[in-house]
């Protein structure tokens, strides 16, 4: 049976769970230079070659592509922010321009295109602090252009990663594991969900008819203290952090940025946070 969708950037944290979890219908593709064994089974993404693009869209004719494929770190982004647009949007912009128009486009964004201290739903004007933030708003704009197309703004996800030491979730277990020192912005405020959860929830939207843009909300906003000791403590870790303000960080942090939404029908039903959750299967390690 030919695969539904083409999953660029599955090396993100909901990338890869999304590769994993929907492994009947999704043909993954990796981000360059991801090292991990897990991932090598993967083809690796070649966006800056619009040929390759044409040739993989030909060769799958996927009904949609789920583009998760950004780079996300805040602080790599504020040191080389031409390097930053040239991935986050130049590599989109050239998907764009070679994607059919009968295959829809399901662009994955981020809670970033906000910064100061709020609640956000779709109506809210962005109002980014870093240049991720954006980056990723002007990659919206670009997909908007495109008839039928959904942009899907996402929270926090916490779940395993390809390599076992990024995300939020492996960060904590690697570092902790190893005495290594870890600082908790204290004043950081996030919705943020399990992402098990999220896979569902942003494959449930791909496959709607939706267009337009889509926040996926949670129960509540988790300050990262209590984020990290409520992790550290399923963990079966020692809680032992230093806290600092965003304002004594070296880069842009968010506030208390929540994600609401406009919407009431059941694809905007807020996932549960995760220090509400008893989700378990997300705690082990990637093997």
């Amino acid at each position: 049976m030919k695969p539904s969708t083409i999953l660029f950037g599955s090396t993100s944290i909901l990338g890869f769970n999304l590769a994993r979890q929907f492994s009947h219908s999704v043909v993954p593709f990796s981000s360059p230079g991801n090292r991990a064994p897990i991932v090598q089974q993967w083809s690796v993404l070649q966006l800056e070659d619009p040929e390759w693009i044409e040739s993989i869209l030909n060769q799958y004719q996927p009904q949609f592509l789920l583009y998760c494929h950004a780079v996300c770190d805040v602080q790599k982004c504020e040191i080389d922010p031409d390097w930053a647009h040239a991935v986050n949007v130049g590599h989109l912009t050239r998907a764009l321009k070679m994607l059919p128009s009968t295959i829809r486009m399901v662009y994955v964004s981020s809670d970033h295109v906000f910064g100061g201290d709020g609640t956000y739903n779709e109506d809210s004007a962005p109002c980014p602090i870093s240049m991720y933030g954006r980056t990723r708003i002007e990659a919206e704009k670009l997909v908007m252009q495109r008839p039928r197309s959904l942009i899907i703004r996402t929270g926090l996800a916490i779940g395993p990663s390809p390599n076992g030491r990024t995300g939020h979730l492996d960060w904590l277990r690697y570092r902790s594991q190893r005495q290594l020192p870890i600082t908790i912005v204290e004043d950081e405020y996030r919705s943020v969900v399990w992402v098990e959860d999220l896979t569902k929830r942003v494959m449930e939207l791909a496959r709607s008819g939706e267009t337009g843009i889509r926040h996926i909300p949670s129960t509540k906003a988790v300050s990262r203290i209590e984020l990290a000791q409520y992790l550290l403590k399923r963990l079966g870790l020692e809680a032992r952090f230093h806290s600092e303000s965003r304002d004594q960080r070296p880069t842009p942090h968010l506030g208390h940025v929540e994600l609401t939404s406009i919407y009431e029908d059941g694809l905007a039903v807020p996932l549960p946070s995760v220090v509400d959750s008893e989700e378990t299967s997300l705690l082990g390690e990637v093997a």
